[in-house]
């Protein structure tokens, strides 16, 4: 999304994890995504110094505060959610994998951060201010991962303001057109131009 806001025109290659590409493993040997390569041949392959690398190219609306105190809000946030609420995440998600407890239990484990974020949210239509900004846009797709391990739960759960947070930003037309399918990538075939 970050790229797409801000009008960085780069090469998309949809890749299939399961099926992971020799190109792909040599330039960033982790094996996850996303990897982003530079003109220079420098590999990005961690979406926060992605959006980061993106915001320095290009940012017109700001989602980097240029304010000290919500840079550092910002920043902390974006800590919490990647220290501790991914790890709770993928206990909740994936919870067979971690029988010690139940999956609702490690549900409630990861609530903490959902009612920070509830909190932020009874103040501004977003999570640092009334505009989106980056934290936003580094939260929501771990927001939406917990939401849709079970939506039912999540659609009854108490947080109204963070329910409606995240269908606004599932609506924005900048989600939608970066969430269209693309083919697979192969060493064949050429990339999207994005």
């Amino acid at each position: 999304m970050a790229i797409k806001y801000c009008g960085i025109t780069v090469e998309l290659r949809e890749v299939v994890l399961s099926s992971k590409p020799a190109e792909m493993m040599a330039a960033s040997p982790k094996g996850t995504v996303p990897v982003l390569i530079l003109p220079d041949g420098s590999v990005i392959d961690e979406s926060m110094d992605i959006i980061h690398w993106a915001l320095s190219i290009n940012d017109p609306k700001n989602w980097r505060p240029d304010d000290s105190e919500l840079l550092n809000q910002t920043n902390n946030l974006i800590s919490m959610n990647d220290d501790s609420f991914k790890d709770k995440l993928d206990h909740y998600k994936y919870a067979n994998r971690y029988p010690e407890l139940s999956a609702e239990e490690h549900r409630s484990q990861a609530e903490n951060f959902l009612q920070q974020l509830e909190n932020l949210l009874e103040r501004n239509d977003y999570l640092i201010n009334k505009q989106i900004s980056m934290a936003d846009i580094a939260i929501f797709p771990f927001i939406r991962q917990f939401a849709f391990v079970d939506k039912k739960w999540f659609d009854q759960s108490q947080y109204k303001n963070l329910q409606s947070w995240l269908e606004k930003i599932l609506g924005m037309e900048l989600f939608t057109e970066v969430m269209k399918k693309y083919p697979q990538w192969g060493s064949e075939s050429k990339g999207v131009i994005f």
